[in-house]
């Protein structure tokens, strides 16, 4: 292998790299979104994407946990989102996309704090939030 294979070679591998490790949204179900109303239990505000661990409920049915999945940390605080946004333990309405799968899980649109009214929007590609 010539030196210039051997450094294409390299440059494709370091460019792939970062892309491999990062997923598309397409596991969730974007046509069917489901409003749940619970207290948001934890919010781990890391790189690649931000998680939410939420114990809420379908109208009419039992509370049960969720996982749900924000953008990054980067992308949320651009739309106005600081680590504190989501508040734990308080009344929290929100709307996902679920997972395809049926797990208890989904990609958060959109966040409303019963308490205050405040809406927090996920959807970080329209300016403004």
């Amino acid at each position: 292998m010539t030196r210039h294979a051997r450094a294409l070679l390299l440059a494709a591998v370091l460019i792939a790299t970062p892309a491999a490790a990062h997923h598309s949204f397409a596991m969730y179900d974007q046509t069917r979104p489901v409003t749940l109303r619970g207290t948001v239990s934890h919010v781990q505000w890391t790189n690649p994407h931000v998680i939410v661990t939420f114990s809420g409920a379908a109208p009419g049915g039992a509370s049960e946990a969720w996982t749900l999945e924000l953008t990054s940390p980067g992308n949320l605080k651009r739309i106005g989102w600081t680590h504190s946004s989501l508040p734990v333990n308080q009344p929290v309405e929100v709307v996902i996309n679920p997972l395809r799968d049926g797990r208890k899980g989904g990609a958060l649109k959109k966040a409303t704090i019963l308490g205050s009214g405040q809406v927090l929007t996920a959807d970080w590609l329209k300016p403004g939030g």
